[in-house]
């Protein structure tokens, strides 16, 4: 099974939720929840500590609108890159939303994620 062979429509009914979980639980600093759908590679490398610093400190990760807009897509081997439009409820501006998909054990897993 291979993400990438999915339409744009069916691999939205996967990231729109997943994305919407990560800004909720962003927002409310709770690592438990922030991390539920990782992949196994990103859990490892997921640091617990380090991502409550950057809870923490970080007004970006604490703020986020939960009104984002959905960009594009792109597809690559066996992981989509899907792009938001994120914006923040303290900090002027737009970002840019990544937020990588693909399967780990039959289900559909998140490879990464970031905001720049």
């Amino acid at each position: 099974m291979n993400i990438i062979d999915k339409s744009d429509e069916e691999i939205l009914e996967y990231a729109n939720p997943m994305w919407a979980d990560l800004v909720k639980y962003s927002n409310e600093q709770n690592y438990g929840a922030f991390t539920r759908h990782f992949s196994n590679t990103l859990i490892k490398g997921a640091n617990e500590v380090e991502m409550g610093k950057q809870f923490a400190r970080s007004e970006l990760t604490k703020n986020l609108s939960t009104e984002y807009e959905y960009l594009g897509m792109i597809r690559r081997a066996e992981h989509v890159t899907v792009l938001y439009k994120q914006t923040n409820t303290k900090l002027a501006g737009e970002y840019l939303g990544r937020l990588v998909l693909g399967y780990e054990n039959g289900k559909v897993k998140i490879f990464g994620c970031t905001l720049f």
